[in-house]
């Protein structure tokens, strides 16, 4: 078989920054270096692009002393990076570009229209799907029009009465949650339980995007499903998100201090097979593609609620993505294979 040229993109100029960087390094320890030869670009916070030949510095943050810039190009004719070292320009053809940016311009549809108009097959979903499922209101009414459960919800903008937030969380009572409406790795995410605390929550959601979104409190626990396909598809096992108290925040994500992931999910086995099916449902109707992992509450009284879906989930040692699909018989290299596979379809 003729090796194939993939860039890794990690980094970006999103609050999730970190966290790509360490599931980049997971995903270049593990793609099969016999079949691929891999061109690592990173993203600076500042938006600088530099290839770096190294997953060492990667994970200790010396890529961001490289020399060498980067760029892919735009015409689709060419379908390559350009390399830029001093005077010296190269150009690399590219068969496959597999970007593991979490957030703003990684998730959002930004960096996948860039790959499309390169004309560069591209690993995961791509522009609309991005954008939709990184928009936690829009994706929701997508949702809801598949005929899933979602939290009852109302959003604000920079320029709207703050009253109208106070009166709809008394509607719906407390507590609420308030997020950005596009960001990722619960940042700027508040679980507020008084009235006295809204507002404050507010402003600091409104630090991470231009619109704001206030939830209905769910009671239950929260359900995963990590779906891996573009038509026919392969789902993981459901997992369980058990918590000693508040929400599941970014320190839990990626420390687990005082929480546990349970996977399987301890569920019957009937609901466990109704949210695989939902989740599913949900990646279709947000037209989904590669890879993505669903989030859902499940209630006291067994009704599934739809969350947020991650078209990049992370990948990192405690990251619930890799977790599902190896209790359900995958290991880590074979996703990456089968994401990549599934790119070049």
């Amino acid at each position: 078989m003729e090796r194939k040229t993939a860039a890794v993109i990690f980094g970006g100029q999103s609050s999730e920054h970190e966290v790509s960087c360490m599931s980049a390094a997971n995903v270049i320890d593990r793609i099969n270096k016999e079949k691929y030869d891999l061109l690592l670009i990173g993203i600076t916070m500042d938006g600088h692009w530099i290839k770096t030949d190294s997953v060492d510095d990667i994970r200790s943050g010396e890529w961001r002393n490289g020399k060498v810039s980067a760029a892919i190009l735009p015409d689709a004719t060419k379908k390559c990076v350009i390399l830029m070292d001093e005077d010296k320009v190269t150009e690399v053809k590219l068969d496959l570009v597999f970007p593991v940016l979490h957030g703003l311009h990684g998730e959002d549809g930004t960096i996948q229209g860039l790959i499309t108009m390169a004309g560069i097959p591209l690993a995961g979903c791509g522009i609309l799907a991005s954008a939709l499922c990184m928009d936690k209101d829009r994706a929701h009414l997508v949702a809801e029009a598949a005929g899933v459960r979602v939290p009852k919800a109302m959003v604000l903008t920079q320029g709207d009465d703050r009253k109208m937030a106070v009166d709809f969380a008394l509607k719906i009572g407390y507590p609420v949650y308030v997020k950005p409406v596009k960001a990722g790795s619960s940042y700027g995410v508040t679980k507020v339980e008084k009235p006295v605390e809204l507002q404050s929550a507010i402003i600091k959601a409104f630090q991470y995007d231009d619109e704001v979104i206030i939830e209905e409190n769910i009671d239950g626990f929260e359900v995963g499903c990590a779906v891996l396909g573009n038509c026919n598809l392969i789902t993981g096992e459901v997992d369980e998100i058990q918590l000693s108290g508040g929400f599941f925040d970014f320190t839990e994500k990626y420390t687990l201090k005082t929480s546990e992931i349970h996977v399987p999910a301890r569920i019957e086995l009937r609901k466990m097979q109704e949210i695989k099916q939902t989740a599913e449902t949900i990646y279709r109707a947000l037209g989904c593609r590669g890879f993505a992992r669903v989030d859902m509450f499940l209630t006291p009284d067994g009704e599934i609620v739809f969350n947020e879906v991650n078209t990049i989930p992370g990948f990192t040692e405690h990251s619930r993505y890799p977790g599902m699909m190896k209790a359900a018989g995958l290991e880590f290299p074979e996703i990456l294979e089968r994401i990549i596979r599934l790119a070049m379809e």
